[in-house]
């Protein structure tokens, strides 16, 4: 067994991961470390390079608007990338000062409805903000006013960016009626008006030259306009409903094409087929066309698989955003996607680690694709091949590159992980149950078999090939045993370590054992008084693990089929249970979104973590069992590191330090040195010890030297050492030198060394005290003096 030292009893979260991207608008920042994204009612600062979160710019409460209803309807960003401002469904507009993370001013948009757009000057003194009631307003940033109102267009605003020539002056918009009108920024009059398009213009930008202005919309055109003649120099239709438009700079490397881009004149849009195109303006010829797409064809008609280019020069790459969330960024060389990070994740529904090291991470959500996460950095990319949603997930003990899913399309799909690690080729794909397949799982010994279960009430046995290739196609895989196991849904199924052993857990109250060659049933666990979720063999004993709806995990002898052993201590359903530590202890997720811990031979919850707001779905363990990632219904992703050790270290650390400082403050005592030992003992935070220093210090009268320590003790050990005194004070025995101490300390506070602030309460406990101690003072003394008066009287009848 394992000694107590060795057990695992704290978990503390090392990153969450939730919500990045939840539709609306995406920003880079001109040296490419940081994405701003839309995030309901904040703006998430995303990492680049680390996938995570680098900070938000989250609402605050203002009146009776609650954070969490003040969605942020669009912002821009500053050329200097030091401000933000934001526009909030409440009407209000707030400036964000991005390093201090904080609303540095807060203003009413004046707007009739949400404000679609919004645009700020290089200079950031000059913001205009496009709103669905068809005008477009001027804003004084300096001093938050409104100074035009500007009229010209019909419908929501799609498009507003200001001219980068100051002379000019200019601010450019379109709307639902697909007319461009530019703005004189001075007067608010409309000084030019571009006509050409017959539909929504989405995209637009400046050409370098400051003199043409390039458009797309969804008339499936692009549009090259002359702003001093105020005409189209060119229409080039693309056949597509366009949303992103991005100008490439002149000399880039383009795939498949041997010279540099010459021309300045190229652009690259997207929409609605998702696929990305570059073409020559000038020319009006397409010099590329990507034929690497990750993002998803729209399965709707008429809705658009692309709502948006970025470019970044600084890192020559382009960025994707897709209208499923997803975010990828493309090499504009090589045009092969670096990183793909999905913005945002319904319900996690189970998780599982892969590859050597753990080093990759599928994910399984209210979604058709699995969604394959390189730990390191949290780039992801999407494994897809199912049509309905994928249910569950399944690694294989034996050769960490392969990993089987089922989902809602009756089918299984084995995928093997790339040796680049990009991501995942599918190697075989099977579709023999009759409903949805809830719960798979790898053989322990094997990566050559595995087991399914789903809502057919069956058990499938299945069968892969020794050897896999990524370049074949997937291979038909056909189930070698079949059965019906149980008389409702199952929830869960799990191989034994030595594969002779399959359990499965159902909706029907039980869990039932089967024998891994043929499938004939073992045995029966009658017990859970409602539906069973989970099932999972002990790796070091004969038991087996279920978790249950009747929020009871239990432990059953695999020899006689007897609960050895019941845990309680959720209060929802036990949706996921884990052995760890060689199966001495048990980590649990439930429905009331906490994760415990639990210790076997007492049975006793060892630790509970609380960071999910929901249902916790999924649990996966790393190889070395030393994280665990868990997910669930508030689409939040948590990985828990074991600091078990580091926590005993520290301990252990602590206690050395507090044997040497007691050490030292007993030497400090018989050396007599009673004013440093004044210092060690409030630093170890010994109210007894200090008082019997204090008395110490006054016995031998050395107030001076009292005075004077305490004025050398920092703010907090001069708060320690008045609420000692405070205490002292209440006690008739030490009042004196409770009352002296205090002495002291009111004239640092006096002097305004030790401020008031959070130590009123504990003056306040001194006066009922201290005026008690005053009365019996001035009683004694008025006895001492009647004492002297009476023996005074008495002197001369004694003569």
């Amino acid at each position: 067994m394992f000694t107590k030292s060795k057990l695992k009893e704290v978990f503390e979260v090392e990153s969450k991961f939730g919500a990045i991207f939840t539709g609306g608008s995406v920003q880079w920042t001109s040296d490419g470390k940081l994405l701003f994204c839309q995030c309901g009612s904040s703006i998430n600062l995303l990492d680049v390079d680390s996938g995570q979160i680098a900070g938000s710019l989250g609402c605050t409460d203002d009146d009776d608007i609650t954070a969490s209803d003040d969605i942020v309807t669009s912002f821009a960003l500053s050329a200097d990338d030091q401000h933000v401002v934001s526009s909030h469904k409440s009407g209000l507009f707030r400036l964000w000062h991005i390093p201090e993370r904080k609303v540095i001013k807060l203003w009413k948009s004046v707007h009739k409805g949400p404000v679609a757009k919004l645009a700020l000057t290089a200079s950031g003194t000059l913001l205009a903000s496009g709103g669905s009631d068809s005008s477009v307003r001027l804003w004084d940033l300096v001093h938050q006013s409104c100074t035009h109102n500007l009229i010209g267009v019909q419908g929501v605003i799609s498009v507003l960016t200001f001219h980068p020539e100051k002379s000019r002056k200019l601010l450019l918009g379109a709307a639902d009626d697909a007319t461009i009108v530019g703005w004189d920024v001075e007067t608010g009059k409309p000084s030019l008006t571009l006509k050409g398009h017959f539909s929504r213009v989405c995209a637009l930008t400046i050409h370098n030259d400051n003199n043409h202005v390039i458009s797309c919309g969804r008339d499936k055109v692009v549009i090259l306009w002359n702003l001093n003649e105020q005409c189209a120099v060119s229409t080039i239709p693309l056949y597509e409903g366009l949303e992103g438009l991005v100008l490439l700079p002149k000399g880039i490397s383009l795939p498949g094409i041997k010279n540099k881009v010459a021309n300045d004149m190229c652009v690259a849009v997207a929409g609605e087929r998702g696929v990305i195109r570059i073409w020559d303006l000038s020319a009006s010829k397409e010099i590329f066309v990507q034929t690497n797409s990750l993002v998803l064809k729209a399965k709707e008609e008429g809705s658009l698989a692309i709502t948006q280019l970025l470019w970044n020069p600084d890192r020559s790459t382009l960025g994707v955003v897709s209208v499923d969330h997803n975010i990828i960024l493309h090499n504009i060389d090589t045009f092969q996607c670096i990183k793909q990070f999905v913005g945002f994740s319904d319900e996690i529904l189970d998780i599982g680690f892969l590859g050597n090291d753990d080093s990759h991470m599928a994910v399984a959500t209210n979604s058709t694709n699995v969604a394959l996460y390189r730990v390191s950095d949290m780039s992801c990319s999407l494994l897809q091949g199912h049509t309905d949603l994928v249910l569950g997930l399944a690694t294989s003990k034996v050769n960490p590159k392969l990993l089987v899913s089922c989902a809602k399309d009756y089918s299984v799909r084995v995928w093997y992980l790339t040796d680049d690690g990009t991501t995942a080729k599918c190697v075989g794909h099977g579709q023999r149950h009759t409903a949805a397949v809830g719960a798979v799982h790898f053989g322990q010994l094997s990566c050559e078999i595995f087991a399914s279960a789903g809502q057919d009430n069956c058990l499938k046995l299945w069968k892969l090939p020794s050897k896999f290739s990524e370049d074949v196609q997937p291979a038909v895989l056909n189930a070698t045993c079949t059965q019906i196991a149980h008389q409702k849904d199952i929830n869960s199924v799990c191989f034994s370590p030595n594969d002779k052993l399959i359990a499965t857990g159902s909706q029907d109250k039980t869990a039932k054992i089967w024998s891994a060659e043929d499938l004939s049933l073992v045995g029966v666990l009658r017990g859970h008084r409602r539906g069973v979720w989970c099932v999972r063999f002990s790796p070091a004993d004969q038991m087996l693990l279920t978790t249950s709806a009747d929020c009871t995990m239990r432990l059953w002898s695999l020899q006689d089929l007897s609960c050895i052993k019941s845990f309680e201590g959720h209060d929802s359903s036990v949706v996921r249970g884990e052995f760890l530590t060689s199966g001495t202890q048990l980590v649990t997720g439930g429905a009331d979104g906490l994760l415990k811990l639990w210790t076997i031979k007492s049975g006793e919850c060892v630790f509970t973590l609380d960071e999910h707001n929901g249902r916790i779905w999924a649990l996966a363990v790393s190889a070395n069992e030393s994280s665990i990632v868990t997910g669930g219904a508030d689409s939040l992703l948590v990985k828990w590191k074991d600091v078990t050790a580091e926590k005993r270290k520290a301990a252990i650390e602590e206690s050395e330090k507090l044997t040497i400082q007691e050490q030292q403050l007993s030497n400090l005592i018989n050396n007599n040195e009673l004013l440093k030992a004044l210092k060690l003992a409030l630093r170890l935070q010994r109210p007894h010890q200090c008082l019997t220093l204090v008395q110490g210090i006054l016995k031998k009268g050395d107030i001076q030297g009292l005075s004077e320590t305490v004025c050398q003790l920092s703010p907090s050990q001069q708060e320690d050492l008045l609420k000692y005194a405070v205490l002292w004070n209440s006690n008739g025995k030490h009042c004196y030198t409770a009352q002296a101490l205090l002495s002291v300390l009111l004239e640092e506070i006096s002097s305004g060394k030790l401020r008031l602030e959070g130590l009123r309460s504990t003056l306040e406990g001194l006066l009922p005290y201290t005026d008690r101690h005053l009365r019996r003072l001035s009683e004694l003394q008025q006895d001492l003096h009647l004492l002297a008066f009476t023996a005074n009287c008495m002197q001369p009848h004694a003569s």
